[in-house]
C-alpha cells in the first residue's frame, strides 16, 4: 500500500510526543473550564476538581458544574485529537489513553481506587464523547479532495 500515510512506519518518539501533546491539552483545557465554571459559580478553585472523584456528584450545584467542565474538556479534547493526531484509526487510543492516564492519576491523589458511580459516567460519557467527535473530525479532513491541477499537462 505505497503512498499511503504512516501505515507501516514505527515511529515511537512521534506516539509519545503526541501522547504527551494530548495529555498536556486534557489538563490545561480542563484546568480552564473548571476556572470558568468557577468564576461563574463564584466557587472555590482547587485541584481537587480535577482529581478527586467525590467532587463529580450528581447533588451539589458544583458538582453539575465541574461535570459540566469536564463534558466542555471532551469537546477540546476532540480538537486536541484533531490538531495533533490526524488519523481517525488513532483516535481511541490517543483518547482511551488519556483517561487511562487520567485514572491512574486520580487513583494516586486520592490514594484508592475511584469507586463512584458519578466519576465513571463522566469519564466514560466524555471518552466516548472525546472518540466520537475526534473521528468526526480527523475523517473529514482526511476526506477532503485532493487538489488535481486542471491545466492539461500535453496538448495533443
Amino acid at each position: 500500500m505505497s503512498g499511503a500515510f504512516r501505515t507501516h512506519i514505527w515511529d515511537p518518539g512521534l506516539i509519545m510526543s503526541q501522547m504527551v501533546a494530548m495529555q498536556t491539552i486534557f489538563y490545561f483545557f480542563l484546568g480552564l473550564w473548571i476556572v470558568l465554571v468557577d468564576a461563574i459559580s463564584q466557587g472555590t478553585r482547587s485541584v481537587d476538581q480535577i482529581f478527586d472523584f467525590q467532587s463529580l456528584e450528581f447533588k451539589s450545584f458544583n458538582g453539575k458544574l465541574v461535570m459540566i467542565a469536564f463534558v466542555l474538556n471532551s469537546l477540546t479534547g476532540a480538537g486536541g485529537l484533531w490538531f495533533i493526531v490526524q488519523r481517525t484509526r488513532q483516535c481511541l487510543d490517543f483518547a482511551a489513553t488519556v483517561h487511562l492516564y487520567h485514572l491512574i492519576a486520580c487513583w494516586i491523589y486520592n490514594g484508592y481506587f475511584p469507586v463512584t458511580l458519578s466519576w465513571w459516567l463522566v469519564n466514560v460519557v466524555c471518552l466516548a464523547l472525546m472518540t466520537v467527535l475526534g473521528e468526526f473530525l480527523c475523517m473529514r479532513s482526511e476526506m477532503n479532495a485532493i487538489p488535481v491541477s486542471v491545466a492539461a499537462k500535453a496538448d495533443l
